[in-house]
């Protein structure tokens, strides 16, 4: 283009300006995400923590685990201030720029108002050179030739008339544009360092990061759970369709996370050869002798030994199975979700008849069963209350005698405090109130299933092949509110005894609500006990309506004259024969009224239909744009002293028929139960009608004996025939006919019609 040219920055001024952005767009984002934050710690759950001898030991070996965070933290931090001085050195920089960049105003230099003659303007001049001439003291270069400069526009007529035109001394200028790198980039002499550092950014480096976040993406799962190792999973579990819970540990323990080549937390000691042989004389049905491939592998052998030593809570050398122990236990309630998947997906496969074998429902239940085993360091066989600290072999006996016989820990935790003491006799008082924490934080959830049919006419009626839509409510407490309850003998809570006088208060103010609602009653309700003609009388007597409503109305209560058809005195009678003379003068009335009020009534109907389809609406847009999210896997924390990390409180839900053995639903994983949390699982019905019974599963995957069952039972009725043409759109010349003759009656022709046709 004419009259336009590129350059680069000479002085480097603008290159300031590139890197003072650059910069805070590093800056900002990067110390508010980056930046280390200690959490607070808020004293009150302070005091509700445990302070068991595990619960600590645990702690510190926590704190051991990580021993750069704090150099990391002061690093993180040191950089983060370095960038934010450098970046206020480059604001002030870019501020103290030179004001010759600015606007060139020779009547501002000079400092004499607009339109001054050129006396003035000589004037002004000698005063300021006397100031700012070099050969002063006082002096001062730049300014002096800004000076000169701004005199030389105004003393010269073409120049004076250039700037008061084109704002520019020198006439109209050419228009550049500035690159705001500095010029020595492109020079000849620097370009091969240039080019070096350009290769070595998009050449090597880039593609190095790519290639290894790709390598890494195609040999992991969402879960960070390897997919050769889910291989693993689908092939066992379906070649062994029912699979006992040490069958699980065996597969489990062959998990490719185990072995060195492709964990590099994993270690190899010199010692493995003498301690882990000792480690599996001490334990019992290992089943190292099994040849098959990868279980007869070294290292599935050193993890399945180190599983059953955490199971059997087997004290480790400290420095060396003992961590590898941990290294093991910290990834195996990731693998057992996967497994869990893994097996849910094959029963999924046998329906659709995809695979020949049918993994059984035991095999993923003994799964679920392994993941609180491993947080809480229990076989199976232990009682739940071994997971409560100071608890042993030695001391179980004292939950169980002749007056109580404590086998939960709800059961201890509802009983009263006097009792609770007593039985833990043997513990001091500081160990009693950690146990007490302990349970109070313990989940206490409501677990709560409704069944339908969604977007149809009746959702409570089940017809062959429909999907039914089982919602899930679960609300989560703290077992600490079972504490000083009084229970009945049945195991509910007692209800309070309300005083006589109270009582009658009570009645009375019911009485009153219920002729308040009397009083307010529809006029349709008011009319109902008048008969109409032809109706059929009761047997008190009074005359009911022809038609009666589809759904029975709630019966009414005492004190009240709600209801359709009410028992009255036989004195009444006479009245009645009144009252129907009034009726007949004014039935007229009365029936525009009705007809008025039936309108009203099928308006405040749909009003309602469409306020609830708009709440059902935004129900379903909540819940998408909760999926959107995320989910989210904080919830509350777990007393595991014996588990290497933080754990939270996970659930899995599904429905099973325990009858055929077999799963409707793949397990949902809950893991944000903070207080309240609702899921939807989805199911075919039956093929064939009839009354089936289906269990609704709640289980822990980090305590044991907090399970929960809920039994649905549903009536299948058989599906109605959908008509594959419908007869009011495709009819037949014949049919037409013969519906103009009137002889056959058409497909929606009720009995009764029939009946009348023939009479």
């Amino acid at each position: 283009m004419g009259g336009q040219k590129f350059q680069y920055d000479e002085s480097g001024g603008t290159f300031f300006y590139f890197l003072l952005s650059f910069l805070a767009l590093l800056l900002i984002p990067s110390t508010y995400y980056w930046w280390p934050r200690q959490k607070k710690n808020d004293p009150s759950n302070v005091d509700k923590e445990c302070q068991c001898d595990n619960c600590l030991k645990k702690k510190l070996i926590l704190q051991s685990n990580e021993p750069w965070k704090v150099t990391k933290q002061i690093f993180i931090k040191i950089l983060l201030i370095g960038g934010w001085i450098i970046l206020l050195f480059l604001a002030y920089k870019v501020s103290q720029f030179d004001y010759e960049y600015a606007n060139f105003d020779p009547y501002e230099i000079l400092g004499i108002p607009l339109g001054s003659s050129q006396a003035e303007v000589k004037k002004a001049y000698r005063k300021l050179s006397l100031i700012l001439h070099p050969d002063k003291e006082t002096g001062n270069e730049k300014a002096f030739m800004k000076l000169t400069k701004a005199y030389q526009a105004l003393t010269d007529e073409d120049a004076r008339r250039n700037w008061e035109k084109y704002g520019n001394p020198d006439g109209p200028g050419a228009m550049s544009f500035g690159i705001a790198l500095p010029s020595w980039i492109v020079e000849k002499e620097n370009s091969v360092w240039v080019l070096g550092l350009y290769a070595l950014v998009f050449m090597v480096a880039l593609p190095t990061v790519v290639g290894m976040w790709w390598y890494k993406s195609i040999r992991y799962s969402g879960d960070q759970v390897l997919l050769d190792t889910t291989q693993i999973y689908y092939f066992f579990f379906h070649k062994t369709p029912s699979m006992t819970l040490k069958r699980v540990i065996m597969i489990l323990a062959a998990s490719l996370e185990f072995e060195k080549k492709h964990n590099s937390e994993i270690q190899e000691r010199p010692t493995d050869n003498t301690e882990v042989p000792f480690l599996m004389k001490q334990l019992t049905n290992l089943g190292e002798k099994n040849k098959e491939r990868p279980l007869c592998f070294g290292y599935s052998i050193k993890a399945r030994a180190l599983l059953h030593a955490h199971l059997s809570r087997i004290v480790l050398p400290r420095e060396t199975l003992d961590k590898d122990r941990m290294i093991v236990v910290r990834k195996c309630p990731y693998l057992i979700q996967e497994m869990v998947n893994c097996v849910s997906q094959l029963i999924l496969l046998a329906y659709a008849r995809r695979i020949s074998r049918l993994p059984n429902i035991e095999t993923i239940e003994n799964c679920m069963k392994l993941c609180p085993m491993v947080v809480q360091a229990l076989w199976e066989h232990k009682g739940p209350l071994f997971q409560l600290p100071y608890i042993n072999e030695e001391n179980i006996k004292c939950f169980i005698s002749k007056k109580r016989h404590i086998k939960s820990i709800q059961q201890f935790a509802q009983m009263k405090a006097d009792d609770r003491r007593a039985c833990l006799r043997f513990l001091s008082d500081e160990q009693y109130e950690n146990v007490l924490k302990v349970v109070g934080r313990m989940p206490l959830v409501d677990f709560q299933v409704r069944s339908e049919v969604i977007d149809d006419e009746a959702p409570t009626v089940y017809t062959a092949g429909a999907i039914v839509t089982v919602t899930v409510s679960l609300v989560r407490r703290n077992m600490g509110e079972l504490f000083d309850k009084k229970i009945i003998s049945s195991g509910t809570e007692n209800t309070e005894e309300v005083p006589a006088e109270e009582e009658g208060e009570g009645v009375e103010g019911e009485k009153k609500e219920d002729q308040q609602q009397a009083s307010k009653r529809p006029v349709w309700q008011k009319q109902q006990k008048k008969g109409k003609k032809g109706g059929k009388k009761g047997p008190s007597g009074t005359k009911k309506p022809a038609s009666q409503p589809s759904k029975p109305l709630p019966p009414p209560k005492k004190g009240t004259e709600e209801g359709v058809v009410k028992e009255e005195p036989k004195k009444a009678e006479k009245p009645e024969k009144a009252e129907a003379v009034d009726d007949s003068e004014c039935s007229e009335d009365e029936g525009e009224r009705s007809e008025s009020e039936d309108e009203k009534k099928g308006r405040n109907s749909s009003i309602d239909d469409e306020d609830t389809e708009w709440e059902k609406f935004q129900s379903r847009l909540a819940k998408r744009e909760k999926v959107l999210e995320g989910r989210s896997k904080k919830s509350h924390s777990v007393h595991c002293p014996f588990f290497a990390d933080d754990k939270q409180e996970y659930w899995w839900v599904y429905i099973c028929d325990r009858k055929s053995r077999t799963l409707l639903t793949a397990p949902c994983h809950i893991t944000a139960l903070v207080d309240h949390e609702e899921v939807q699982l989805k199911f075919t019905a039956p093929r064939w009608p009839g009354v089936y019974t289906f269990t609704v599963w709640l289980r822990s995957d980090s305590y044991f004996g907090f399970d929960q069952s809920h039994d649905i039972k549903l009536d299948v009725k058989e599906a109605p025939e959908v008509p594959t043409e419908h007869p009011q759109w495709d009819m037949s010349e014949e049919e037409e006919e013969m519906e103009g003759e009137g002889s056959d009656p058409s497909e929606f022709t009720t009995d009764e019609d029939v009946e009348e046709e023939q009479e």
